[in-house]
């Protein structure tokens, strides 16, 4: 096997971290609290919830379903074309969900955070249990965030490889900008007050100011510490303290006792385990949105797409995103939205969605 070296580990992410194109589609990631029906402020039993769980994987979904570590459930639809392709496959998906879920005596709740009981892991997976470990090194917020948190992440398209409104530098750094007026605009809880406590080296912007984009989160990549590392031997995946990979790459060695050098499969499942607040994924997924009651999520999703998706929208926004308070450029950034979902042939039922938060909910 071929030594894994820092200058191909850098090749490699930024080969996979950008990938560019036409940018038409949109997707969404939904998690969701299963609670009893009848007393949602308990934690159904971990046996309950495997079963539910079970039988709602094999609902003829879109997307796809998993669990996350305190149980949440967590619904990744298919890329789609358009917001109205979005919402429709995902409305039917959380249809489907919903009524497995009542035949369980459960409900889906959407919060960013739960309060009122600890946090409690249910998924024994390898992965969960050497993440637990790694942030109790610092103080309980990991696990509140493993187990206590939900979100919903849009995920749009890079861009093209051009310098123009379209290309993937320019929507890296409209998604970074955006991403305090999101935060403002649909964060109803203290998740982000839960992430900022958490490793800042995998959970905060990388450079923003470099020219070469794929570079600089290579970079950021690299000199993130291991969090966890595949075993196929039943051992556990704990990392060793303050480990970087690109230290890992250079000793070859994960610990004096450990003389195992990291694969490409390694630096792949490494990426896995940043959660910066815009992750590149090939597409650009943004990840600062809170989970929302019933069918807001709605809402959020269809903001980003129009401000992503509408040339006329993006430069409004970047115009927008210039005023003070953030309040107000809040509120632009749903008046260039409603525009450019109007011009998209949004529903008519979805632009008044948008225009009901906008009038509403903005804080």
């Amino acid at each position: 096997m071929t030594h894994l070296t820092v200058e191909g580990a850098l090749d490699y992410i930024s080969g996979i971290c950008f990938k560019t194109g036409p940018p038409n589609r949109v997707g969404v990631e939904l998690e969701w609290f299963p609670r009893d029906a009848r007393h949602p402020e308990h934690l159904p039993e971990r046996e309950r919830l495997m079963r539910a769980f079970a039988d709602a994987s094999d609902a003829p979904l879109s997307g796809s379903l998993t669990m996350e570590p305190g149980g949440q459930w967590e619904l990744s639809s298919s890329p789609a074309d358009s917001v109205r392709e979005l919402i429709a496959t995902t409305d039917r998906d959380l249809e489907l969900l919903r009524r497995s879920a009542a035949e369980a005596g459960l409900e889906l709740v959407g919060t960013g955070r739960e309060h009122g009981h600890p946090p409690s892991r249910v998924v024994d997976h390898p992965r969960y249990v050497a993440m637990e470990r790694y942030f109790d090194r610092d103080n309980d917020s990991g696990r509140v965030m493993m187990c206590s948190t939900a979100s919903i992440q849009v995920n749009v398209d890079a861009g093209t490889e051009h310098d123009g409104p379209e290309g993937f530098r320019r929507r890296w750094r409209l998604a970074y900008d955006l991403s305090p007026i999101l935060t403002f605009a649909f964060c109803r809880s203290d998740r982000p007050a839960v992430w900022a406590a958490l490793d800042p080296g995998r959970t905060v912007a990388p450079p923003l100011d470099s020219p070469d984009p794929r570079l600089a989160y290579a970079q950021y990549a690299l000199d993130a510490n291991l969090l966890c590392v595949q075993r196929s031997d039943g051992a556990p995946w704990t990392a060793p303290p303050g480990l970087t990979f690109r230290e890992w790459i250079k000793t070859g060695a994960l610990e004096p006792s450990e003389l195992r050098a990291p694969t490409l499969d390694d630096l792949a499942y490494h990426l896995t385990t940043l959660f910066p607040p815009v992750r590149p994924r090939g597409h650009l997924e943004l990840r600062v949105l809170d989970a929302l009651p019933g069918d807001l999520w709605r809402v959020p999703t269809a903001l980003v797409t129009a401000l992503f998706h509408d040339a006329r929208a993006a430069e409004d926004t970047r115009a927008a995103l210039e005023l003070t308070p953030i309040r107000k450029a809040a509120a632009a950034c749903f008046d260039a939205a409603l525009s450019a979902l109007a011009r998209m042939e949004a529903s008519p039922s979805l632009i008044a969605e948008v225009a009901r938060y906008a009038e509403e909910d903005l804080p």
